[in-house]
């Protein structure tokens, strides 16, 4: 018997994974111009950013929300 396949497209994906794909494809400066928290914007880091994205649920929204909107063909 087979598992059905997830339709989450952050199914698998680890906040790190995808803090670290935003920042290659659009650079941190972007990614506070787009969600101007200070982890992006004051010395940003993946670690920084991991560290107030698990305490800040609005904004892990907006990060996971961008991820998922990258994705998306132009």
């Amino acid at each position: 018997m087979t598992t059905p396949k997830s339709r989450d497209p952050l199914h698998g994906l680890t906040l790190e994974t995808i803090v670290t794909r935003l920042a290659e494809a659009h650079g941190w400066s972007e990614l506070g111009r787009r969600i101007p928290i200070r982890c992006f914007l004051h010395d940003p880091s993946v670690k920084s950013s991991l560290t107030f994205l698990r305490k800040t649920p609005w904004a892990r929204k907006k990060v996971e929300a961008l991820y998922i909107q990258s994705l998306q063909p132009r």
